[in-house]
């Protein structure tokens, strides 16, 4: 398939498919004019790089992973290192289920405001000063569930 279909099917820009090219990260066959043309399995591989940029990792360390992935065999340091990263996505989830309890408590607190006709800023009710999780309403938007 060329270029623009793999975009088509991915979700991805050609753009972007170029540069994965660059990174060593996805692989094409060049026709006599010089068209990109990948396998079938191309797809597939994109949505796993896709994935793993979504989680945090690096071109880098995404392309130290792809081998592994295709062969099944990895060093005692890639292991190492892909422990790591999934620490790091671990944290990453953690880090987002809290800012979704924030997200939480700001809506609900601006659900009962809206109910109730009273303001969202400093000075309203307790309930909006102090959500279900302490803090203003704009304190717990600010913090983007860290605190």
């Amino acid at each position: 398939m060329r270029v623009g279909e793999l975009a088509a099917r991915t979700g991805v820009s050609v753009r972007a498919l170029r540069y994965y090219e660059e990174q060593n990260l996805l692989g094409a066959e060049r026709s006599p004019s010089g068209q990109r043309h990948y396998p079938e399995s191309a797809v597939d591989r994109v949505r796993l790089i896709q994935q793993l940029y979504a989680a945090g990792l690096s071109s880098k360390t995404i392309a130290e992973l792809l081998p592994c992935v295709i062969d099944g065999r990895a060093t005692p340091a890639l292991l190492e290192r892909l422990a790591t990263e999934r620490e790091h996505v671990d944290q990453r989830i953690t880090d987002l289920l809290h800012a979704r309890d924030r997200l939480d408590s700001v809506v609900t607190a601006a659900t009962s405001n809206m109910l109730t006709g009273t303001s969202c800023q400093r000075g309203g009710p307790a309930s909006v000063q102090n959500g279900p999780r302490g803090g203003s309403v704009q304190e717990l938007a600010v913090a983007g569930g860290r605190r």
